[in-house]
């Protein structure tokens, strides 16, 4: 694995950022890919429409791996607004490329990011919708494996 791959994936792959769960997230998103099953489950933190914390749960390829602990280091700390705007591309260059074929692996903290602002943004000022950390079960460790096996 390691010839298809630079150091920056290996490192990121071998020791990821941020992986883990966020009990009081404001957001809980997941996104993924039919087409190679990976998937990635981030738990958002955000105040003053500041993403402060980022964690996710990723079952995928090493490239999977990477490219969400890349992603989750380069957006902590960004504006929402600043998060609509972040392209996958961003996260393959900063890990010096990806072969041709895992390039789309960068798409799923990408697209899971967008779909988080979006629904924090449509969810935030609606009294209906129970804030997350009163939904803890969506939180189980077991809850999180089927999803990710599914």
């Amino acid at each position: 694995m390691s010839q298809m791959y630079n150091e920056i994936v290996m490192d990121h792959f071998q020791n990821p950022r941020n992986m883990g769960r966020i009990e009081n997230a404001e957001m809980l998103i997941q996104v993924g890919d039919p087409g190679c099953g990976d998937s990635v489950l981030i738990f958002m933190k955000i105040d003053e429409e500041v993403l402060t914390d980022i964690k996710y749960k990723v079952y995928g390829c090493g490239a999977a791996i990477a490219t969400s602990s890349m992603g989750s280091e380069l957006v902590k700390g960004k504006t929402l607004d600043q998060l609509l705007e972040f392209k996958a591309k961003e996260i393959s260059a900063a890990l010096g490329g990806l072969p041709v074929e895992k390039e789309h692996c960068s798409n799923l903290i990408a697209s899971a990011l967008h779909a988080g602002v979006a629904e924090y943004r449509k969810n935030r000022n609606d009294p209906d919708k129970q804030p997350l950390p009163e939904r803890k079960e969506l939180l189980s460790e077991e809850d999180l494996q089927k999803k990710a096996e599914n």
